[in-house]
């Protein structure tokens, strides 16, 4: 049974666009083609694509993913590596929900600062957002890739 983009789309949850995306990246195989140069996929290619956005639910980058296919196309090597990217993401995970509790935090001694009923000049929450010395909690955005809070 032959799958089109469309189909594939339908039972993964996954754009067309972001298919083709990943098949620009190697991800997923070129498909085969049919007499009008339509995409067709079969069940290996559904099930592939299935591993991909669930990796992806999960947070795993594309760099991650790639090379648990790897691995995934030799079942005899050891999964070594396998548990490795999965820990690196466990600890990546761990390090935002670190990072949003000191944040969750921060915001409520910020909006408990302010009773509401005074003049904006006094409002305790503009006055902590124009200065952040005025913070108790370390909670500046960490732009690295590894950790950034989307």
């Amino acid at each position: 049974m032959f799958f089109s983009i469309g189909d594939l789309a339908v039972r993964t949850g996954v754009k067309v666009p972001t298919i083709r995306y990943y098949e620009s990246r190697g991800l997923l195989s070129a498909p085969l083609r049919s007499s009008g140069n339509q995409r067709r996929y079969g069940h290996a290619e559904l099930e592939r694509l299935g591993f991909i956005r669930h990796a992806r639910d999960l947070g795993f980058s594309l760099e991650a993913i790639s090379a648990l296919i790897e691995l995934q196309d030799h079942p005899d090597r050891a999964c070594t590596s396998a548990t490795r990217i999965a820990q690196g993401q466990l600890d990546a995970v761990r390090e935002k929900i670190r990072r949003l509790r000191a944040l969750e935090s921060e915001l409520a001694r910020i909006a408990e600062g302010c009773t509401g009923d005074g003049a904006a000049r006094d409002c305790y929450v503009l006055a902590s957002l124009a200065d952040h010395d005025l913070c108790v909690q370390d909670h500046a955005r960490d732009t690295s890739p590894s950790t950034q809070l989307t």
